[in-house]
């Protein structure tokens, strides 16, 4: 769906979508993302980290506070997995009117081998006390936000935090964090989104009581008033994405294919449950086929490729879409509904192409 002129985007909206980027389309070929590639969300600054001096602190309703540096959680258990994300935001300029913030079409997604160790081992170590109920996870960055200056400040619910596959991460892709991505440790939650994955991480913290903080009790909350409670985002929507065919018109990105056959490709996921299947159209959503999944094993944490062999197109215009349905049996709607910050809008991927001789 095209954007709505007469709502520009703003400079302050501008400012947020130069510091922060999203995936090139085309890459959704690979399986694994290029570090340099894998969509971005800075909320603040990336901060300054002297390695040397920095420690994981993890206290509150525990039994033994712990002081851990790097190089002391790089001794203990290491596990390595690939886990896609995806920004709670992924969508938002989609949406009519426009919710006011990084303006994401659907190119906020990446997909990452992280290595670390897991998350449970280490609470289990400090002596998580059967009254800790959350635990809260600290960044390093701080700013102002809804008229509060604040740490990045996320909780998780004390069953979510010690699943199996939660981990503290300190390399990507086999390679030490780079700082836009949370040098020198981040919390990973497969299946979440990325909100979730607090980076520059400098403290875990076992609460009795669940946490209000800001990014907690109201950054992150699917309502459709100002004001409203709302509900909390929490893991991913079903979502296939297309690697855009043929070559692309400079500024509007629309696509330009030869007539004859086209395979259509790209990756699906969703963090309720896996992806049973992805439809595509060729016609606007009229009607849809169904496309072939598979090509890599990449884990349950991670995007699954699908392919469509399906299309041969005459001369023309096209609207091409593709849809995501996992196990569970969650579905992309045509028509999400909307909501005041812009969150989960998984509605189909469009894509504008025309095909003509030459192209």
């Amino acid at each position: 769906m095209p954007l709505d002129h007469s709502e520009a985007i703003s400079r302050d909206e501008l400012q947020l979508a130069a510091r922060n980027h999203g995936l090139p389309l085309e890459v959704l070929r690979e399986p694994l993302t290029p570090v340099g590639l894998h969509y971005t969300l800075i909320h603040y600054d990336i901060p300054a980290v002297d390695v040397a001096a920095w420690r994981l602190t993890v206290d509150g309703a525990v039994g033994q506070q712990l002081s851990l540096s790097l190089e002391e959680l790089r001794t203990r258990a290491r596990v390595t997995a690939p886990v896609t994300f995806e920004c709670a935001g992924n969508g938002r300029a989609l949406l009519a009117p426009r919710p006011i913030s990084q303006p994401w079409l659907v190119e906020a997604v990446g997909t990452a081998e992280w290595t670390g160790t897991p998350l449970g081992p280490l609470l289990q170590e400090a002596g998580l006390e059967d009254a800790a109920v959350e635990l809260l996870f600290t960044g390093l960055d701080r700013g102002v936000e809804g008229g509060e200056p604040q740490s990045y400040q996320r909780s998780l619910a004390r069953p979510d935090a010690l699943a199996g596959e939660v981990m503290l991460a300190y390399e990507m892709n086999g390679e030490p964090l780079p700082p836009q991505h949370g040098f020198p440790l981040r919390l990973v939650v497969p299946g979440w989104y990325g909100m979730t994955n607090v980076k520059w991480l400098s403290a875990i913290t076992a609460l009795t009581q669940p946490f209000e903080g800001y990014q907690q009790a109201t950054a992150y909350r699917v309502h459709t008033e100002e004001g409203e409670p709302g509900e909390p985002v929490t893991r991913m929507m079903p979502r296939a994405l297309m690697v855009p065919p043929g070559v692309p018109d400079f500024m509007k990105r629309e696509r330009f294919v030869a007539p004859g056959p086209c395979r259509l490709e790209g990756r699906a996921w969703s963090g309720l449950a896996p992806v049973s299947h992805v439809e595509v159209s060729t016609d606007g959503g009229a009607s849809w086929d169904e496309a072939r999944l598979g090509g890599d094993d990449l884990g349950p944490y991670a995007w699954t490729a699908w392919a469509y062999e399906g299309w041969a197109p005459e001369p023309g215009s096209y609207e091409l879409r593709c849809r995501a349905t996992d196990s569970a049996g969650n579905e992309q709607p045509e028509d999400p509904p909307w909501n005041f910050k812009g969150y989960a809008n998984n509605s189909p991927h469009s894509v504008t192409v025309t095909v003509q001789e030459g192209a």
